[in-house]
């Protein structure tokens, strides 16, 4: 065998460059490729001036030689040599798959770190490939907004969607601290945030809403929500809190809340910071059952638990007040099957079905049932609230004290109890008393 053939190749690449070496000429001489140590960050091997660890000469005649006297030793396994070796992970950059490391990185230098044209704002180097459409929205995600694109992704490789650094919900809250410690310490959680990840809500890079909503409310929300979509399109009576401004988020809470339901406050709290005021607009007709409540000493048991939803659907009803039942308009409104059945999803519909009774209503004159003469009397039956009150009272049985509203005259009940039944002074007939046990003549 040849002495010589045993010498590595490399070795008599190298003695084409003593000459240059010995008259302190180097591959980056002024006549040469002194453009490429001019960047401001130089792959170690060009800060070194060891072309040759990258780079074979293929012309002996160099430099003046015809052709590309040089090319790479190999190819993406060069870079490997060196660097940690890429591409094991579940979800691979395509460069990094296709070992294409000179897609994102200036072999030789760059102005930006890690050979990048600009590692400040990384977008130069990432929209060359991405749709800058998709990320130049109205409303920008802070990252996206300078560019670093690495606070979220791994340029090269991840077991994570869409490289991410680590699982999308964590992604998030590594910098949205505050929402991560609200979160942690919680009772409720939206299901969204928990467990789906941010994005079912939010984009993460661009978007032309606020807080970088995929979509307006409430269809955001009906994606999901699909009973409450269904309720809200079809009920002929709407809650307006649904189409303002907030939407949805007018009740609820849209990341966590220490409430059922994700309400900001108990449901009886949550209701009355709109339905306890008095600065709505005219044309909005909201009663302010705030002050209805105060100081009265009788409370209607829903009202008493904190249970609004009890008797009103939040969404939409296809029942007047978004009641969750029938229940008449008018003021006389004789008793049918089917049209108190708002009422008696809780009070007994026997009540209302016979003309005497001894155990159906404590409202009775001996055995006359005086809620059946009142209410189905075939030609003036009147409404509950001809005598009660739906949500609290200064009187017992939610007695009306300040009467009834009858057109422009509210008409006064002036009732007074006994034991054992009572007497009625109202504006709609002289007093009459009743008594259960010992029945009045009246």
């Amino acid at each position: 065998m040849n002495a010589l053939s045993i010498i590595p190749p490399a070795f008599f690449a190298a003695l084409l460059f003593l000459p240059l070496a010995a008259s302190a000429d180097t591959c980056l001489t002024t006549d040469c490729h002194a453009d490429i140590s001019a960047k401001k960050n130089l792959h170690s091997p060009v800060e070194e001036g060891d072309c040759l660890l990258c780079h074979i000469q293929n012309a002996p005649k160099h430099p003046g030689g015809e052709g590309d006297p040089f090319e790479l030793i190999q190819g993406a396994e060069l870079c490997y040599q060196c660097h940690d070796t890429m591409g094991q992970k579940k979800v691979v950059h395509y460069p990094v798959a296709d070992g294409d490391c000179l897609s994102c990185h200036n072999p030789h230098g760059a102005e930006g770190r890690f050979l990048l044209p600009n590692d400040e704002d990384q977008s130069e180097t990432c929209m060359q490939c991405h749709d800058p459409e998709l990320f130049e929205q109205e409303h920008l995600h802070g990252p996206v907004a300078v560019g670093a694109c690495t606070e979220c992704h791994d340029p090269h490789e991840s077991d994570h969607q869409a490289r991410l650094k680590t699982d999308l919900r964590q992604t998030c809250l590594k910098c949205h601290v505050t929402m991560a410690e609200g979160m942690a310490s919680a009772k409720v959680v939206h299901a969204a945030a928990q467990e789906q990840g941010c994005t079912t809500c939010h984009n993460p890079h661009s978007a032309p809403l606020p807080q970088l909503l995929s979509e307006a409310m409430p269809e955001l929300c009906f994606n999901c929500h699909e009973t409450v979509k269904e309720t809200a399109d079809t009920a002929e009576v709407k809650h307006k809190a649904l189409y303002r401004d907030r939407s949805c988020g007018t009740c609820h809470a849209t990341h966590y809340s220490e409430f059922d339901a994700l309400l900001p406050l108990s449901q009886k709290d949550t209701c009355l910071s709109c339905h306890g005021k008095d600065d709505f607009k005219k044309t909005d007709a909201l009663r302010n059952i705030r002050k209805e409540l105060e100081g009265k000493t009788v409370l209607h048991g829903p009202i008493q638990d904190g249970e609004c939803a009890a008797c009103h659907s939040p969404h939409g009803s296809d029942n007047t007040r978004l009641l969750t039942g029938p229940y008449p308009d008018a003021f006389y409104a004789p008793y049918k099957e089917g049209s108190y059945d708002f009422c008696l999803q809780c009070h007994n519909k026997s009540m209302l079905s016979f003309p005497d009774t001894s155990i159906y209503t404590e409202f009775r004159n001996g055995k006359q049932n005086l809620h059946f003469l009142h209410v189905a009397d075939p030609r003036k039956g009147r409404t509950c609230r001809a005598c009660h009150q739906p949500h609290a009272s200064d009187s017992e049985k939610l007695i009306s004290k300040k009467g009834s509203s009858f057109g422009a005259w509210n008409i006064p009940i002036r009732f007074a109890p006994t034991p054992t039944g009572g007497s009625c002074s109202p504006g709609c007939h002289k007093t009459v008393k009743y008594d259960r046990k010992d029945p009045a003549t009246n």
